[in-house]
């Protein structure tokens, strides 16, 4: 994968995984209900994506893992792993300071074939206690009805029919409100599903909205990531746009206080999102590619990877603003990718670590916990993260509690959207003193010692 990354077309990502290496074709046929998912989740987090060439019932095969390995993703975006957030970070304020917006041409791949229905659509059953099929890595594009800002998100739909889908939109999302907007209007809210789309436009979709207002057209990020202006096609039916290189495009309208049961979905906590009333997506049109690949996403590994990247770039990015000496910013697994941040930072003065912590979590809400180790701990490791917090957590001064605060709705901790939050200072005191220096080894030249292995 040399030169400048294609990362604007999943047919091209899955080319040039394959010549990497980094692509397992599951050649015998899969059963779409749980087989499949059961198959793919044996390869999470590996350095490989998984294509699944032999569907049952289905032509088109099925894609999986393009985000839960970080080496696998920093391959094709041409970028050194451990520098990603940093990279993505840029990107965004690329985007803020030049941004590019997408160019709206006549026609593009996702308009080769056009089809009534869901029939053809191998969505899989993921979880053994979900509701039903899942349509879970598609790009919803949307314009705000009184402005016509465009919108991008990513959100769940329970497939329910062949032309009508069951959606989840989190509190506060900015789809949640272009909806309350489309009722206020007496109008219908018209949407587009781009499902199989890359890297740059799933980033705009899940960029956190401390990083993009809702005056701002964040698809712009994708053009980042592009390095070209992002590519759309007019909507047939509405005036939303698809986007021109996804393998499916569903043009869609949500009606304005229809409401249906949706749900379980295996989600993001490792948790069942539970079944409730939620809004209703009729179907009106479905566009693809002649040979279609549909992608789909684990809820794990890939939603704390992709979700956690964006986390720590806008943590990364607001706090550094805010609190001298912050270096790097981490979303562990164990947090989901959502609920824990560990920042990196060198205090030279009292106090600061606990400013981090006050700014981590007001740059990211879904945040649960804030830990802010020294610049001597790896953040990425967690026995030095735990040693951190053995060796250097006062827990007298060193841990902020927040009750009754604003947190992500799916996490069990904040029903109602409302928790405590809690914030770990585990660095070494301020000003200095060599009690908390680290035991060092002198840096040495192996090669220079006949050395036998066994």
């Amino acid at each position: 994968m040399t030169g400048a990354p294609r990362v604007h077309d999943l047919a091209l990502i899955i080319e040039d995984l394959d010549a990497a290496g980094r692509l397992v074709r599951v050649r015998g046929e899969v059963d779409p209900r749980l087989e499949l998912a059961g198959v793919a989740a044996a390869f999470e987090g590996t350095d490989q994506a998984v294509l699944f060439e032999r569907v049952k019932g289905h032509t088109a095969p099925v894609f999986t893992g393009l985000y839960w390995s970080r080496t696998l993703l920093a391959g094709l975006l041409g970028q050194p792993e451990p520098t990603l957030a940093h990279y993505v970070t840029g990107r965004i304020a690329q985007w803020k300071a030049r941004p590019v917006p997408p160019v709206v041409v006549a026609d593009g791949p996702v308009l080769e074939v056009t089809e009534k229905d869901l029939a053809a659509l191998p969505v899989p059953v993921h979880a053994e206690g979900d509701g039903g099929p899942y349509i879970d890595a598609g790009v919803v594009i949307a314009r705000d009805p009184e402005t016509g800002v465009r919108n991008a998100s990513i959100q769940r739909f329970m497939v329910a029919g062949l032309d009508t889908l069951h959606i989840n939109i989190d509190a506060g999302r900015h789809l949640g409100l272009y909806l309350d907007k489309a009722a206020r209007l007496g109008r219908n809210l018209p949407i587009t599903v781009n499902v199989g789309v890359g890297p740059g436009v799933h980033f705009a979709a899940a960029a956190p909205a401390e990083a993009a207002g809702a005056d701002e057209d964040e698809l712009g990020i994708a053009s980042a990531f592009h390095g070209a202006p992002l590519r759309l096609v007019p909507g047939t039916l509405s005036d939303v746009e698809l986007v021109a290189e996804a393998m499916y495009a569903l043009e869609c309208e949500i009606v304005p206080g229809a409401l249906a049961e949706e749900g379980p979905f295996a989600e993001v906590t490792g948790y069942y999102a539970k079944r409730l009333p939620r809004p209703v997506v009729t179907v009106r049109a479905v566009h693809r590619r002649a040979a279609p690949v549909f992608h789909t996403i684990l809820s794990g590994a890939e939603v704390w990877n992709s979700v956690g990247l964006l986390g720590e770039a806008n943590i990364l990015d607001l706090v550094s603003r805010q609190v001298p000496g912050v270096r790097d910013v981490y979303l562990p697994h164990g947090g989901c990718g959502f609920y824990h941040a560990v920042v990196q930072m060198e205090q030279r003065r009292a106090g600061w670590a606990k400013q981090a912590i006050m700014a981590a979590f007001a740059a990211f809400p879904p945040l649960k916990m804030v830990t802010v180790v020294d610049e001597d701990v790896d953040p990425r490791d967690p026995s030095d993260i735990e040693w951190a917090m053995a060796t250097r957590l006062d827990p007298d001064h060193g841990i902020v509690r927040i009750p009754r605060a604003y947190g992500h709705g799916l996490n069990p901790g904040f029903p109602d959207y409302l928790g405590t939050k809690v914030g770990f200072d585990a660095t070494r005191p301020a000003p200095r003193t060599p009690e908390y220096d680290r035991v060092r080894y002198r840096a040495v030249d192996l090669d220079r010692f006949d050395i036998l292995r066994p």
